[in-house]
């Protein structure tokens, strides 16, 4: 019963079905279909207790078992999702989806090589599958010596579905970037993202620029309002556009022995949408914004710190909490967590647009429609700039500004400064933050996984035929490019 109810979106009676279940039968085949229910509807700490329950009596199917990895993905515990992903391919090894699984987690762990092995027996049992190729050309840099250009080349030609198209454009453009084809690559990622932009019914002035809007009018009565029984907890925030180096110095950060990542979160935005009691289909809109700011901001700070505690796995540490996205929650994180340290990653401008359009985010979500479009990224960009130095004016202090390019030129230096906003004392290990053996679960895991190196500085360069409408938009803007 609960499983067919969860298969028709009826998610709250299927959750009270399987508790049912399990008060009859405490299998853990069970508690892995709770976890997940428990995880989509975003209570990450019943989930982890319910996987914990599930892992005193594993179930033996290969769907349970992927099911929980799933989970432990979700909770940001790829170490822990290994053994079940692994224990699924096993069992059932004709399944594609369990080896896809499989060689994510793998990836996210550095184990590339392992990674590769498996995706490479997937694809030698559906050499179509788009996903499968997109996360391969991404494991590491190619060389001439092996890559899968001409491969990606065929299975594109025959590809018709949109989103599979769209997997295997990005994979076949990265690679021949990788190869120095600049031009080539490109091109691919101009029709690639020309193709699937035409279906997206998005509008940068209705969307994303009506959120813009609204933050930065919500701002007086947010500033305004008292706020008593704060929690004293200092967690450390890294925001910025994606693709600036916010994952880079997460992991300079969290090389000192005092601190943890916790990986990309939604907490602040959960917390911020629960404290709205908005029931729109977004996270974020203005009606949320509006509402959220009459809201108890200590009760704001204590669900978000609730929400964040089942993705830490250090008792003591400070954490880091590198969801780029909650530049647009500055105003909230200042307000609700008093103690909390901001570090938001600034790059040039043309290059930001640039690493946008060429990296894809999470399809499904509609937070990134804007990454399709040059045009799209720099109206979204030049919103980005002005809200920061809205945040600059409104919370003096409150925001350290970390250039990437002066990050890359003075790691020390830079690296320093860092540190010293988020009060913690120097280390050198910081310096070595590509030896941090934790998870990196972004676009950005095999670079960091890397000493600091120079190749992105002015990439844009290399495109500026392509970019130059970027570059006129950024000039009427006021926008320094030079």
């Amino acid at each position: 019963m609960a499983m067919a109810q969860a298969g028709q979106g009826a998610i709250g009676p299927a959750l009270a079905e399987l508790a049912q279940a399990i008060a009859l039968a405490p299998r853990g085949e069970y508690r892995a279909q709770l976890a997940r229910l428990q995880i989509l509807t975003r209570q990450d700490g019943a989930a982890a207790q319910t996987l914990a329950d599930a892992e005193t009596d594993l179930p033996d199917d290969a769907l349970s078992r992927d099911t929980m990895g799933c989970v432990y993905a979700r909770l940001g515990d790829h170490a822990a999702s290994l053994p079940h992903f692994a224990f699924a391919v096993e069992t059932a090894p004709e399944v594609s989806d369990y080896r896809y699984n499989l060689a994510a987690a793998l990836g996210f762990l550095g184990k590339v090589d392992e990674a590769e092995e498996v995706i490479e027996a997937l694809l030698a049992r559906v050499p179509g599958d788009a996903r499968a190729h997109h996360l391969l050309a991404g494991l590491r840099k190619v060389s001439p010596q092996g890559n899968h250009v001409a491969r990606l080349g065929q299975v594109l030609g025959q590809a018709r579905d949109p989103r599979d198209r769209l997997l295997l454009g990005y994979a076949l453009a990265k690679e021949q970037d990788d190869l120095g084809e600049g031009g080539a690559a490109m091109a691919q990622l101009l029709a690639t993202n020309g193709e699937y932009r035409a279906r997206l019914p998005y509008d940068f002035a209705t969307v994303d620029a009506a959120n813009f809007d609204a933050i930065e009018a919500a701002w007086p009565r947010l500033a305004a309002r008292s706020v008593t029984g704060a929690s004293d907890e200092a967690p450390i925030f890294v925001i910025g556009m994606p693709r600036t180096g916010t994952t880079l110095v997460d992991r300079i950060l969290s090389s000192h022995p005092q601190v943890e990542s916790a990986g990309e979160l939604q907490a602040m935005p959960l917390a911020v949408k629960r404290a709205a009691g908005t029931r729109t289909r977004t996270v974020l809109d203005p009606e949320t914004i509006v509402s959220a700011a009459s809201a108890d901001l200590a009760a704001i700070g204590h669900d978000y710190l609730a929400r964040a505690r089942h993705h830490r796995r250090r008792e003591g540490a400070r954490f880091i909490d590198k969801f780029p996205g909650n530049f647009q929650y500055a105003g909230f994180i200042a307000q609700a967590l008093p103690q909390a340290r901001i570090v938001c990653l600034r790059r040039h401008p043309m290059d930001t647009v640039l690493s946008n359009f060429r990296n894809l985010f999470a399809i499904s979500s509609r937070y990134y429609d804007y990454s399709y479009d040059l045009i799209d990224i720099a109206r979204y960009y030049a919103r980005f700039h002005r809200l920061m130095a809205f945040w600059q004016e409104a919370l003096p202090g409150r925001i350290l500004e970390v250039s990437y390019e002066a990050l890359v030129a003075d790691q020390e230096g830079e690296s320093r400064r860092l540190l010293a906003h988020c009060g913690l004392e120097w280390d050198a290990a910081c310096l070595d933050f590509h030896r941090n053996a934790a998870p990196v679960s972004t676009p950005s895991a095999a670079q960091v996984r890397r000493p600091i190196y120079r190749d992105a500085l002015a990439r844009w360069k290399r495109h500026e035929e392509a970019l130059a409408p970027v570059a006129a938009f950024f000039a009427a803007e006021g926008i320094a490019i030079a």
